[in-house]
């Protein structure tokens, strides 16, 4: 069993084209089983300046590739969905 402490120690990395998302910082868990639907990120844009709002990304659970000692792959990402998505 995987902490949520240690996976937000490792960084989200795109392995299509090596663009990376940054730390996880919650996840979203299905209440009635237990599982891990997605993982949360926060997206900052680094334009944006320091009193810029910082946008929760979600990327389903299907979507990891591998877990590693200091990086997570995430596959089939082009622009994360804010909540909402369904």
């Amino acid at each position: 069993m995987v902490k949520l402490s240690e996976l937000q120690i490792k960084e989200v990395i795109i392995i299509d084209d090596g663009r990376r998302l940054g730390h996880i910082t919650d996840l979203e868990i299905d209440g009635n089983t237990g599982r891990v639907l997605a993982i949360v990120i926060v997206a900052r844009d680094k334009k944006s300046g320091m009193f810029a709002k910082a946008d929760e990304l979600m990327i389903s659970w299907t979507q990891i590739v591998r877990i590693g000692s200091d990086v997570i792959l995430v596959k089939d990402v082009q622009a994360p969905d804010l909540y909402g998505r369904a």
